[in-house]
């Protein structure tokens, strides 16, 4: 077990102003009607704007958590974008995020940590040991991404799926006999399946100076799902029976399960596979599609806000990522 006294403070959340529908799509791909409806169980998704960027979005929704959280930017020793997608190769979006927040003579540390889908994850389980050992009292972890940016609509079922938004989190100790803390986080990954899920082009192995519109697709978001689906079906039963054993604990434990909400096979894929019951499960696909890393924090503010989730109550961070990685984290809110 590797028990941390730090208690999430307040949470945030922004979505776009533009709802495009399954019909939209239906129409903009030119499938029956009906199609994406089927393929994806979304329903609706938000996509950003003219002018609007990742750093504007995630401001907007850690100034949501920073308020929620009853506290100010002065308050926070170190801000933390957990995406994964970029505003721009460099330098890091937490960079500009700190900026579009009017903060830019601040002086408070700004990075990024990118775990793909799980970068949520992975930066509240390194910034937790951080609070931890007294390096920062305060942390503002921002999940912001514009999905909708990368998709080739050539590939109908994955460019369906997603939609754009951000979600933030602001984390602090527990002070003494608060029940808050994060019990235990496992986090594994399986680079047989690096090609699954990925954006080939744009790095130094295929830089941005070599796209042209014929050679666009390595630039272009690009997903394996039912290769995905198969290693995933194969490794999940064994990662969360690992975690539950290290964590002494069992899905009748949990409150409440806040998964990556990755696609509705995705999503069937973890209720068959765990054993998670409806009333334990938190699924907002259907109105925010996949928002990669932002996903798991947006279910987090939901689970609060919505009042499916209370202080000393216990619940289940999951999901997957690009990579192939599994992520699981044990917190008692």
């Amino acid at each position: 077990m590797q028990l941390r006294h730090v208690k999430i403070l307040g949470t945030g959340k922004y979505l776009p102003g533009l709802i495009v529908t399954d019909e939209d799509l239906d129409r903009r791909m030119g499938v029956p009607d009906g199609w994406v409806s089927k393929a994806t169980g979304v329903g609706h998704r938000h996509y950003v704007s003219e002018g609007e960027t990742a750093s504007s979005m995630g401001a907007r929704a850690a100034e949501a958590a920073l308020a929620d959280a009853g506290l100010s930017f002065a308050d926070i020793g170190c801000l933390v974008c957990t995406s994964g997608t970029k505003e721009q190769p460099l330098p890091s979006t937490a960079v500009f995020i700190q900026r579009a927040m009017g903060q830019e003579d601040s002086g408070v540390p700004a990075f990024d940590i990118d775990s793909t889908c799980l970068s949520f994850l992975a930066g509240l389980d390194v910034m937790s040991y951080m609070v931890a050992a007294e390096r920062y009292k305060h942390v503002l972890l921002v999940a912001t991404e514009i999905a909708s940016a990368g998709l080739n609509w050539e590939d109908k079922e994955s460019a369906a799926l997603f939609g754009d938004g951000a979600a933030a989190v602001v984390i602090g100790p527990s002070p003494a006999g608060d029940s808050a803390q994060i019990v235990h986080t496992a986090l594994k990954t399986y680079s047989k399946g690096a090609r699954y899920s990925e954006i080939a082009g744009g790095g130094t192995r295929q830089h941005a100076q070599h796209y042209t519109n014929e050679n666009k697709r390595p630039y272009l978001f690009h997903m394996d799902g039912q290769g995905i689906f198969r290693m995933a079906s194969k490794l999940l039963s064994g990662f969360i029976q690992e975690l539950f054993e290290e964590s002494g604990t069992s899905m009748e434990d949990f409150r409440l399960v806040i998964p990556h909400q990755g696609s509705a096979m995705a999503m069937r894929l973890l209720r068959k596979k765990l054993g998670i019951t409806e009333e334990q499960f938190l699924n907002i696909t259907p109105n925010h599609g996949n928002t990669i890393a932002a996903s798991i924090p947006m279910g987090l503010h939901e689970a609060i806000h919505q009042g499916r989730i209370k202080r000393g109550e216990r619940l289940l961070l999951i999901g997957t990522a690009a990579g192939l990685s599994l992520g699981g984290m044990i917190i008692d809110y």
